[in-house]
């Protein structure tokens, strides 16, 4: 049955029709943040095909929105319910550190630039690749763009060292990322490093990022001043 000829259904009448199917969905759906196409692609057809089904019981038990598009597939939770578990306890993807929420921010700035000046549709089932040293060279120089009067700081040493390091292996394990296998004769420098972007990139918007992180940043420079006032 192709979406075209799909009757819409409860997905408890799915559930007693399929249940290995829906079953094997749901528990993808909540095992990590994110459900690539290439992670089961059976699965994944099957979620889109009765995607109707899927978003009104996440969102009638759970009060969950279900995003999904041609490649990647996710639940947003809006709320906390669970006062108990503090924020710290939380196993979520959250920097905290101002440098380390800019350096993602301009992840998603290079990923999009990428996207447009290669042609990529977002949808193209291909994912871009690229260098880690075109991404380290892209995020010093708007370091420097945002805070100039801090160039002498912002080193290509320092944002490999202090911005990228921290940061890379966050975005790999929250699957934003996927360091490429290395040659057997472990030739190829750290530069020369090959990333895959992974889908759940085009889930979040460099607009709205970048307009909190500068509302911050003014927030912060306010707080100097009236300090350096107060002194």
């Amino acid at each position: 049955m192709d979406e075209s000829t799909h009757v819409d259904k409860s997905l408890e009448t799915l559930l007693a029709q399929r249940q290995k199917r829906v079953q094997s969905v749901l528990n993808i759906l909540l095992e990590s943040s994110y459900f690539y196409r290439t992670d089961s692609e059976d699965d994944f057809l099957f979620l889109k095909r009765y995607r109707r089904e899927f978003e009104r019981f996440f969102e009638r038990y759970f009060g969950w929105q279900l995003k999904c598009d041609a490649k990647c597939a996710r639940l947003y939770k809006e709320h906390w319910y669970n006062d108990a578990v503090t924020q710290g306890s939380r196993s979520m993807f959250n920097f905290t550190r101002r440098d380390e929420c800019i350096a993602f921010m301009l992840l998603l700035e290079f990923y999009e630039n990428r996207l447009e000046e290669e042609s990529i549709p977002v949808e193209d089932p291909v994912n871009l690749h690229f260098r880690y040293g075109d991404l380290l060279h892209y995020v010093r120089r708007r370091f420097v763009d945002l805070y100039p009067e801090n160039e002498a700081t912002y080193t290509e040493e320092y944002v490999r060292a202090n911005i990228l390091r921290p940061v890379m292996p966050q975005l790999e394990k929250y699957r934003f990322i996927k360091k490429l296998p290395l040659p057997q004769d472990d030739t190829v420098s750290m530069e020369d490093t090959i990333y895959e972007a992974l889908p759940a990139l085009s889930h979040y918007s460099v607009t709205r990022l970048s307009r909190s992180i500068l509302d911050q940043k003014e927030e912060s420079e306010g707080a100097e001043m009236i300090e350096e006032d107060d002194a």
